[in-house]
């Protein structure tokens, strides 16, 4: 199996066949804030590579597609499942629960939205979402290799009363959201924008991006998790040898700049394509080559739908756990300020696979 994707887990590369580095450390990211808050700030908010998805317990096998249209219609009105009745969860989702680890990240995130005003402006409050677009049209003007631009997009979570729910996805596809609780839409674009802004300053540490050092040493760590032959790393057939062809084809970008390529094989990975791939004899190198030119669109999310449906009529209610478990591991990410693409885009595909199914239903009893 391959697995493209930051893991702490060493069961889980084992597995998979394909390791990355865990965590990498920046020399004191976090120097502007006080040695107490300093040596309390939360993991997530250290300026490390943090592992952006759990060790699947379970990869579903490939289906066959089920006599559906090609393609799915993607309404962005439909309802949430809020079935939290799943007995058979198997990870554990801790969430920022504690008042006061939310008061330490709350505390980093305004020291360093504070900071940036201060060398942008040197006066007064910042605007987070004006300051957030500018740091990226500024990336872009310094001639950062932004496929789809410079634009900042946010995401309002539809509801009629607060706390309110907002994502922002950055140019290159890492998402954050708001990490506080809103009482208004406009605070919980604001509190989005800070963390996206504050993890926007931390990616300019060259510690983060893909260069020919980091990419040796997140190698010969990925190696070292998986106990691989070191002949390996430079043989593309291998999991290891295309982790490095990954790296070096992205040489020059932020890991923030590499997260939607990260998470498009995420989601291969999670939905068994991968698996499908590998059982057609399709090389890693074909695999790695082919993706890397792919936007992680509606036609992609739809495609894994279909997939999605088509489990569900072998295995019903394969959807509804899924989804319970995807929105359990984006309510945590998000509440501690994590980055968050992967489970959101989980929520979504099968989100879509769900509308679809409960809309096939209604036309059936009706």
């Amino acid at each position: 199996k391959w697995v493209f994707g930051f893991q702490p887990s060493t069961r889980g590369l084992q597995e998979d066949g394909l390791s990355s580095p865990s965590t990498y450390h920046d020399p004191e990211p976090t120097t502007h804030l006080s040695p107490q808050l300093r040596s309390q700030t939360p993991v997530a908010m250290s300026g490390r590579i943090q592992s952006v998805r759990p060790t699947p317990a379970h990869i579903p096998s490939k289906s066959k597609a089920p006599s559906t249209p090609s393609r799915i219609t993607n309404n962005n009105n439909t309802s949430n499942n809020n079935n939290n009745n799943n007995k058979n969860n198997n990870h554990k989702i801790v969430t920022t629960s504690d008042p006061r680890a939310k008061t330490i990240l709350k505390e980093a995130v305004d020291a360093v939205v504070n900071s940036f005003a201060k060398h942008t402006q040197g006066y007064g409050r910042v605007n987070v979402v004006e300051a957030l677009q500018e740091f990226w049209q500024m990336k872009q003007a310094r001639g950062a290799d932004l496929k789809n631009g410079a634009l900042v997009i946010y995401e309002s979570v539809p509801s009629s009363s607060p706390p309110y729910v907002c994502y922002v996805t950055l140019p290159g596809g890492s998402c954050f959201g708001s990490f506080q609780s809103c009482p208004t839409k406009a605070e919980a674009r604001r509190s989005a924008a800070k963390i996206a802004l504050m993890n926007s300053v931390f990616n300019e540490h060259p510690s983060r991006k893909i260069l020919d050092d980091f990419i040796e040493k997140a190698v010969a760590d990925a190696r070292a998790s998986f106990k691989g032959d070191p002949e390996e790393a430079d043989n593309p057939s291998t999991g290891i040898g295309a982790f490095r062809f990954m790296l070096e084809a992205n040489k020059g970008k932020t890991m923030l700049e590499f997260q939607e390529l990260m998470t498009v094989f995420q989601l291969l990975h999670w939905n068994g394509s991968l698996k499908a791939m590998r059982e057609r004899q399709c090389s890693r190198q074909e695999v790695v080559a082919h993706y890397s030119n792919r936007a992680l669109d509606d036609d992609m999310r739809s495609q894994m739908a279909l997939d999605w449906i088509a489990r569900e009529q072998e295995s019903p209610g394969i959807i509804g756990r899924e989804l319970n478990q995807a929105e359990r591991e984006l309510e945590a990410a998000r509440m501690a300020g994590r980055e968050l693409r992967f489970p959101k885009e989980k929520k979504d595909i099968l989100m879509l696979a769900s509308s679809q199914v409960n809309a096939a239903l209604h036309d059936t009893l009706s």
